[in-house]
């Protein structure tokens, strides 16, 4: 395993004996080097550090099946402006460019398959109303801050509202222009709608308008001239969509998206900054007893009580973590006593977690054991059985949520084991608790920060230091991960 991100030096063209000697940025062919060389812009829906301090993101996971069906390394390549990467790309600089919008026609250029629909949305104030702020959009009151890849939908849109008007923004990224609304640096901007989804959740005092009717898709990008590299990513996607793989990971990113509202949200937030403080220490504690991150203990918590330690339930769970009677009697605890709630509650989400079946993944696994943690794992036992029976993976969150709701259908439960439960409740609780811990690892420090490792085929390359960790822009950034140039 590669615990530091790797430099790469420029390959050298020498010319005529009597000239200088020159240098270019150009990749061999991946056929010859076995190499694949990958451009990627840094984001929450494309490759970052999660909250584990692993790899993560949409592209880093398509791109890395991708690599590994194919027996080849791989290198990222960060790159933070969206114009200059597929201009790199064009030169040859890399041979794919990822999670980029499709374009009718670009020189040099070609597309593969569409594999998700985006739209662009308009950010703005969330004290705002929206009539108000449609109206000073097109009126051209109000500033619109976008980047380069909106610029199509946006020239289609002045069409209808020509006083409508924009900045392009080329030193940003989408985040940071959702982050200068949130503080009041821009009036409004122009993102696609799954970036703005994610960070509404850290950002609830914006709000998303859909005043633009064109919709647009991602692709990956690569040079014309690799007709092989084109045939290769074509039988890629048709591959991962037959088998679903593609549909479970666009879930693994995306599926719990929109389960908090923003007031929700600023609640959460609020209480982070007042009670959080007074449990931190013990949420730390319990991650070193059961290696469990504290935030995902602490997202459990507030999920379940609101942090709340006299919290009670018309089921007859109380204290901050919910236990029962039985339960807290098995595991020597008070559950009324805040302490040994939270020592209690995260050993017993230790032993769900040692419960599942040493074939599921992560983060799967985490998911399936929160949903036994609340109903039960005789429950999410018979939901993984049931899956089978319908023709579902039951080693996969995104097909189990959709099976623990049948539990409560006579037709399904009646065969099974353990009989009827609320399965829908599950489903609701882990997609919850699921935004409940992503806001927390983007705002607070990992209580045991590591340097994120790679596989030994996998290098990141990243130039400028972009900052790769979920939670850079909210706490004070660390040294950079590498120093690397060209």
């Amino acid at each position: 395993m590669k615990h530091w991100l790797m430099a790469l030096c420029a390959t050298a063209l020498v010319g005529c004996s009597d000239m200088p000697a020159k240098t270019s940025n150009r990749v061999l062919p991946w056929s010859e080097s076995k190499e694949l060389v990958v451009l990627v812009q840094n984001s929450p829906t494309t490759l970052y550090v999660d909250a584990d301090g692993q790899y993560a993101g949409l592209e880093y996971d398509l791109v890395t099946r991708f690599a590994e069906a194919q027996g080849l390394k791989l290198r990222f390549v960060m790159e933070s402006d969206y114009r200059t990467l597929l201009e790199r790309l064009a030169r040859h600089e890399a041979h794919l460019a990822v999670g980029v919008h499709r374009e009718r026609e670009r020189e040099g250029l070609v597309f593969g398959p569409d594999y998700q629909k985006v739209e662009p949305v308009l950010v703005y104030p969330a004290r705002q109303a929206q009539r108000q702020a449609l109206a000073q959009l097109h009126a051209g009151t109000a500033m619109v801050k976008t980047l380069p890849q909106y610029l199509r939908p946006l020239n289609a849109y002045k069409i209808t509202q020509p006083d409508f008007k924009w900045r392009m923004v080329d030193d940003a990224d989408a985040e940071g222009l959702i982050e200068g609304v949130a503080s009041g640096a821009y009036d409004y901007v122009v993102v696609d709608s799954h970036l703005a989804a994610v960070a509404q959740n850290y950002f609830p005092g914006v709000a998303i308008a859909r005043p633009f009717t064109a919709q647009q898709t991602l692709a990956w990008a690569m040079p014309r001239d690799d007709a092989q590299l084109v045939g290769r990513v074509h039988a890629f996607f048709a591959s991962i969509e037959g088998d679903k793989t593609l549909a479970r990971l666009i879930d693994r990113y995306y599926g719990h998206l929109n389960r908090v509202d923003s007031i929700d949200a600023l609640a959460f937030l609020g209480k982070r900054d007042t009670v959080l403080q007074h449990y931190r220490d013990w949420f730390h504690e319990a991650e070193d007893k059961t290696g469990i991150d504290w935030r995902l203990i602490a997202a459990l918590s507030y999920q379940e009580s609101h942090w709340n330690p006299a919290a009670v339930s018309a089921y007859g769970v109380r204290g901050l973590m919910m236990l029962t009677t039985d339960t807290a009697n098995r595991l020597g605890v008070n559950r009324l006593d805040p302490y040994q709630s939270i020592q209690g509650g995260a050993r017993y989400m230790k032993m769900m977690i040692d419960a599942m079946p040493d074939q599921i993944a992560e983060p799967d696994r985490t998911w399936l054991a929160l949903a036994a943690y609340n109903v039960g794992i005789g429950h999410l036992s018979d939901a993984r059985i049931l899956a089978r029976r319908l023709n579902k993976n039951p080693d996969s969150w995104a097909d189990l949520k959709t099976v623990l709701p049948l539990l409560r259908d006579p037709k399904y439960f009646s065969t099974l084991r353990f009989g009827y439960a609320r399965g829908g409740e599950p489903v609701a609780f882990v997609e919850t608790l699921r935004t409940y811990y992503d806001i927390l690892a983007r705002f607070e420090e990992p209580y045991k920060p590591d340097v994120p490792a790679l596989a030994a085929d996998v290098e990141i390359h990243n130039p400028d230091n972009l900052p790769l960790r979920i939670n850079n822009r909210v706490v004070p950034a660390r040294p950079p991960l590498v120093q690397a140039t060209l």
